[in-house]
């Protein structure tokens, strides 16, 4: 059903998505849109009261929901672990792909879920969802190393995917970022210590959704 801040960022974003594949997410783009989507000043408040920052973080936890929801149809009981990420990558991607445009915008200024501050959130947030979805249940330090190893391929991914309509050769390429990545990982897990802190530390500060 969603919170009543959620179904009010739902209608924002709705009207504003059209627009953003083509001016990118500005403020006049947000005003706009809000004003399409016949939103009070409160309801505004409410909604996103750290402006275009909380649309941009719906829009990225809409298509995880989504993702979800497509692996839920799907048998991946019979995968290997690392096959059930790629699943669930391919997943999140086929969400994003009604809105490629607004993605694209999204990169041109490095608001994509990496980069910086709230960035970092984001593409830790999907690398958490992801493994989850996979059947990853670690609680000690292997499920940091699994999230940053995630986090670490998913740009290029993104950014592939952005340049490419060719699935099949995106799906392979995934592949191979995956299992390079799960080499580091069984190798490199003292040398990334510090830097599997400082993203834990960031991901813990990570801003709760509004009620």
């Amino acid at each position: 059903m969603g919170t009543p801040s959620e179904k009010l960022r739902d209608r924002w974003l709705d009207a504003m998505l059209p627009e953003v594949s083509k001016v990118g997410w500005t403020a006049g783009a947000m005003r706009r849109a809000a004003t399409a989507a016949s939103l009070t000043p409160g309801e505004r408040a409410l909604a996103a009261p750290g402006g275009v920052t909380d649309l941009i973080d719906h829009f990225f936890e809409r298509s995880a929901d989504l993702m979800l929801e497509s692996l839920a149809t799907q048998d991946l009981a019979a995968l290997r672990t690392h096959e059930r990420v790629a699943a669930g990558l391919l997943a999140w991607l086929d969400a994003l792909e009604p809105h490629k445009g607004a993605v694209r915008k999204a990169a041109g200024r490095g608001l994509t879920p990496w980069g910086t501050g709230g960035a970092i959130k984001r593409v830790w947030a999907i690398a958490d969802t992801i493994w989850e979805a996979a059947g990853d249940t670690a609680t000690d330090y292997n499920r940091q190393t699994k999230r940053a190893l995630l986090s670490a391929v998913i740009p290029s991914i993104v950014l592939r995917w952005l340049d490419s309509d060719d699935r099949e050769a995106l799906a392979r390429y995934i592949d191979r970022k995956l299992q390079r990545a799960m080499k580091v990982g069984q190798t490199g897990g003292k040398i990334l210590r510090p830097a599997l802190d400082f993203a834990e530390q960031v991901r813990a500060r990570r801003k709760p959704r509004n009620l």
